[in-house]
């Protein structure tokens, strides 16, 4: 199966320019580029295709660019939306950039690979220019009858209403077309970019691009677009109750990372294999035999899982994640922080104690289930020790005297409580 073969099996290929891409790929090394806008100073899952499609397009022998930018950013994609974005100041956008260049990092070889990618910044080749230049060299090549045609642009116009000017497009985002097609012409002129992916959504850009490309250079220039990241039921893949699930541990934690892709569908997992691993064809298809056979094993999402969070948090937040999982189903908490604890058991009641209640006798382990809310009673407390179904960092403890102590903590503030076989609290000793 050739490359480009191996992307179709895979659903990646949304729409392309050139029904020959597949024969025009195998020829040479090609150069292409994929656009990430910095909204957030963090990538996030739906960021993920577009950088696995750089990583699959390196280790195929292609050469990767990825672009920043730092200047469409001043002014917000308008494709797939619905209203115009807030507009982020220049020291935002730039801690912005900083952010996801170090993430890229971790998935894209800049530095020693043949051959290399690059990781540019689109603000370094438009900022220079005033409104005059740009209307002059850029914005004349753009028939205005086009560029409404575009389904980015016919979408947004006509909602604006007297009362909510604001509902339809400005001409600040109508002209973020004429911005990202220039990205194209800049890249083939200094690097011999030939090829522009994206998301579907951005399937106007790109031919808006390569248009440009013709009439001011009489280039010849490609692009394809890849599906939207979405879940069986259509709604957005990596949104969850909390928010966005991103590729920063400090905002979301290497185990709410696996824990999200561990309980995805069947069928969004089946997606997702194909979508956004490395795993061989042989393999996803060994999986999607195994899910068809016993579902109830969720083999599919624990491969997903453990692929995707070693790729996005290496082997260290993989190990770290399945340790954290099995705490949670019963496995003993010891020296651990306060933070990877709260991730933990991010949904678990807590309650916030005196550190003094530790000191001295310590606090009965009667009082503290009480306390917790995992008992009604001291009476109730006694029987659930009794019974065995007291527990403090997942160890049981039989004796109705026992204590909590300093030596009981599980982190610098909290004692993990449990009754039963599922039931938690978290005391926290300020």
């Amino acid at each position: 199966m050739s490359f480009f073969a191996d992307l179709q099996w895979r659903g990646l290929i949304h729409q392309t320019t050139d029904p020959a891409l597949d024969a025009w790929l195998a020829e040479k090394p090609r150069t292409l580029y994929a656009g990430f806008d910095p909204t957030a100073d963090s990538l996030h899952v739906g960021h993920l295709m577009g950088v696995m499609m750089l990583r699959r397009f390196q280790k195929a022998g292609h050469r990767p660019i990825a672009v920043i930018g730092g200047a469409t950013g001043m002014i917000g994609d308008p494709s797939g939306k619905s209203a115009e974005r807030n507009l982020l100041s220049k020291e935002q956008l730039q801690l912005n950039i900083d952010g996801m260049k170090r993430q890229m990092e971790q998935f894209i070889d800049f530095d020693e690979s043949q051959p290399r990618a690059l990781l540019v910044n689109n603000f370094d080749w438009t900022g220079p220019w005033s409104y005059l230049e740009f209307l002059r060299d850029i914005g004349k090549n753009f028939p205005v009858n086009v560029m409404l045609a575009k389904d980015s642009v016919k979408s947004r116009i006509g909602r604006g209403e007297e009362s909510d000017p604001q509902a339809g497009m400005s001409y600040t985002e109508f002209s973020y077309m004429l911005l990202q097609a220039y990205d194209f012409v800049h890249l083939h002129d200094r690097h011999g970019c030939e090829l522009q992916a994206g998301g579907s959504d951005q399937w106007g850009n790109i031919t808006a691009g390569i248009d440009l490309a013709r009439r001011m250079r009489g280039a010849q220039l490609r692009g394809f677009t890849w599906p939207l990241l979405t879940k069986s039921d259509g709604a957005k893949m990596g949104k969850t109750e909390s928010g966005a699930v991103w590729l920063d541990p400090a905002r979301t934690s290497p185990y709410a990372f696996y824990q999200y892709w561990f309980n995805v569908d069947d069928v969004d997992a089946a997606n997702c294999l194909r979508l956004l691993t490395e795993l061989s064809q042989a393999e996803i298809e060994a999986l999607d035999a195994s899910r068809a056979a016993d579902p109830a094993k969720r083999e599919s999402q624990r491969a997903l899982a453990v692929e995707l969070t070693r790729l996005v948090h290496g082997d260290a937040g993989l190990n770290a994640a399945k340790q954290a999982t099995d705490i949670f189903f019963g496995a003993e908490i010891a020296n651990l922080t306060d933070r990877e604890l709260g991730q933990i058991f991010a949904d678990v009641p807590s309650k916030e104690l005196s550190a003094a209640a530790l000191q001295g006798a310590g606090l009965p382990l009667i009082d503290a289930l009480v306390e917790a809310g995992l008992a009604g009673s001291k009476g109730d407390a006694r029987r659930t020790i009794t019974q065995g179904g007291a527990y403090v960092n997942n160890r049981r403890v039989e004796g109705v005297d026992a204590t909590l102590t300093p030596s009981s903590l599980a982190s610098e503030t909290v004692v993990v409580l449990r009754s039963g076989k599922k039931k938690y609290a978290l005391l926290r000793f300020a």
